[in-house]
């Protein structure tokens, strides 16, 4: 008996831009697990877009607060029914409200901030939601935050729809100037825009190389002209891949947007040289609105026709 849904089935195909039966075959394979269905489809390079398969957009918002003296920045990810709300000046007072009170005590943890009183109000920041949610009239939840030290850059894209957190590494001298602020302004478009999942190559953990390489070894295997060739020329090709996952998925071996013929860590490099300096990025947090979350959807004609058949 079959251990997944024709819904199982629809979903994967959502998540991955393949056939429905090809979808089926991989669930069938990994035996429901839609994971292992996912990875079996990159195998066979079926899944041409497996890397979107943790993005499927809900609503809400995403937005950054920095402190006063530059030194702190806040971002929260808020999420709600529709994208209506996100426009709503009391939703976004609120979202405002919650991280003033994430900066004034810095919270760990969701549970944490739920708790604590909301900056100007004498209710807790949970009553506080739940008022919200009685007020406007949607479910709504506090997803997730993070608090970045610092010499912090900033950016919001899409009116909330991305918010990047960059922290910068150099002397207090060099920090002040305005090219440094531009280098870092330029690092978190580049975060926006290209989506690396870590920032140099000693962060990808190790179990996440050994699973490429066993995808593109399976890749090599399935594919008839390489196939057949000699294990140390398999090794070359997985060797070169490697370094082209690496490329697309490490901040700093990233081709600089703005200037393709260098990567984004030789770009920091330079205009630390320029200015007599060092300048290296310390890290990043990205935030996706509706990352991973399922997307409401409305079946609009069911609905009329159940209005007009009373």
């Amino acid at each position: 008996m079959a251990k997944f849904t024709a819904k199982d089935v629809a979903d994967l195909r959502a998540k991955t831009n393949c056939g429905m039966m090809e979808c089926k075959k991989a669930l069938d394979a990994a035996d429901g697990d839609v994971e292992g269905a996912i990875k079996y489809l990159r195998e066979k390079g079926l899944a041409v877009a497996a890397k979107k398969a943790d993005r499927i957009a809900a609503e809400g918002i995403v937005d950054i607060m920095v402190s006063e003296d530059g030194k702190t920045a806040v971002m929260i990810e808020v999420n709600a029914e529709t994208d209506f709300v996100a426009k709503n000046e009391t939703f976004v007072a609120f979202v405002k409200d919650i991280e003033k009170t994430i900066l004034a005590n810095k919270p760990a943890t969701i549970e944490e901030l739920l708790a604590l009183p909301m900056v100007g109000s004498e209710f807790t920041v949970e009553a506080s939601l739940k008022d919200k949610i009685f007020t406007i009239g949607e479910n709504m939840n506090i997803r997730r935050f993070v608090v970045v030290e610092g010499n912090v850059t900033t950016y919001i894209h899409g009116k909330g729809a991305t918010g990047v957190i960059v922290k910068m590494d150099c002397a207090d001298d060099v920090a002040k100037k305005d090219a440094v602020a531009e280098c870092a302004k330029n690092v978190a478009l580049q975060i926006a825009a290209m989506s690396p999942s870590y920032l140099a190559k000693e962060d990808v953990p190790e179990s996440v190389i050994e699973n490429e390489k066993e995808i593109i070894l399976t890749q090599i295997k399935n594919d008839p002209k390489n196939a057949s060739k000699p294990e140390n020329i398999k090794e070359k090709m997985i060797e070169g891949r490697i370094n082209k996952f690496y490329e697309s998925a490490c901040l700093v071996d990233q081709g600089y947007v703005k200037e393709d013929k260098i990567t984004v860590g030789q770009y920091t490099e330079n205009t630390g040289k320029e200015l007599g300096g060092k300048i290296k990025i310390n890290s990043f947090v990205k935030f996706e609105r509706g990352e991973g979350l399922e997307k409401r959807e409305d079946d609009f004609a069911s609905e009329i026709e159940k209005l007009v058949n009373g």
